[in-house]
């Protein structure tokens, strides 16, 4: 369902000193430093997996993830997605995939909730009974009756997210690309998420790519980790295996997926 081959991606990042004299001097004259976000990154997913994307910040995974949605043109590499490349076939390809971004909100700010979904209804062109169909399930699912007629701005961070998320999937994405959803949620709301992103996967056979730094939420739900550190793919496998791994290993004693995690950045020399 997703081939991803030697994506790479680098950025140019303007530098200067504090001070007047460096900022008339830049006015002119521009100092960058390249920056390789991504590094000759490959992997496949197949359809109704669920992906644990981890590693420290900075690694590269929102890189990953906006180039895997389109948003961003790789510098070198190929991939394909349900046989669309994101970047090239952006507006046949998006219809097939959700995103929700935790510091970035696809919800209009100052209109009720209900609008915005109606727009987003609008814009990915769903017949109405499907989203009629959809905006029943996710409205009861997420527990947003009490909340949908409410201005944005006057949610909760955990209320808005949930809202995200429905968001998401009211056109019915074969994909989803979930980048840090549960951030700065509260235990109620985190296993709300939780529990809705296993739902939809089994239930609908809904892919999906998540990204978190909360090891809670990848023991919960991921099966498949991707480890991802300065730019680099460092780990591609099983998370029982990994954890059987690190379990017999005597010099570690770990147990908990935290500790695992923790040891793994070690091993790379990524923490």
């Amino acid at each position: 369902m997703i081939t991803v081959s030697g994506i790479s991606k680098s950025f140019k990042v303007a530098q200067r000193t504090s001070g007047v004299k460096s900022a008339v001097k830049a006015l002119f004259r521009r100092e960058y430093t390249e920056v390789a976000a991504l590094n000759d990154i490959s992997f496949s997913i197949a359809p109704g997996e669920i992906i644990g994307y981890i590693g420290p910040n900075g690694a590269g995974k929102s890189t990953t993830i906006k180039v895997m949605s389109g948003i961003l043109v790789p510098d070198r590499g190929s991939c394909s997605i349900m046989g669309y490349t994101p970047w090239l076939d952006r507006v046949a390809y998006v219809k097939n995939i959700g995103v929700v971004f935790g510091q970035r909100s696809q919800l209009w700010w100052d209109v009720p909730v209900i609008d915005s979904f109606e727009l987003l209804r609008d814009i990915y062109d769903v017949p109405q009974p499907e989203y009629e169909s959809n905006l029943k399930l996710l409205t009861e699912t997420l527990d947003l009756e009490n909340i949908i007629r409410t201005p944005v701005r006057q949610l909760s961070l955990g209320q808005r997210m949930r809202c995200e998320i429905a968001a998401s999937l009211l056109h019915s994405p074969s994909i989803l690309f979930l980048d840090e959803p549960t951030i700065g949620l509260d235990a109620v709301s985190k296993i709300a998420v939780r529990q809705f992103i296993t739902r939809i996967n089994k239930e609908k056979g809904v892919t999906v790519i998540l990204t978190t730094h909360d090891m809670n939420d990848i023991e919960a739900l991921a099966n498949r980790i991707l480890l991802i550190g300065k730019g680099s793919l460092l780990f591609d496998g099983d998370l029982n295996s990994l954890r059987d791994k690190y379990a017999d290993d005597s010099r570690t004693g770990v147990s908990s997926i935290e500790e695992i995690v923790v040891r793994m950045y070690e091993e790379y020399q990524i923490s």
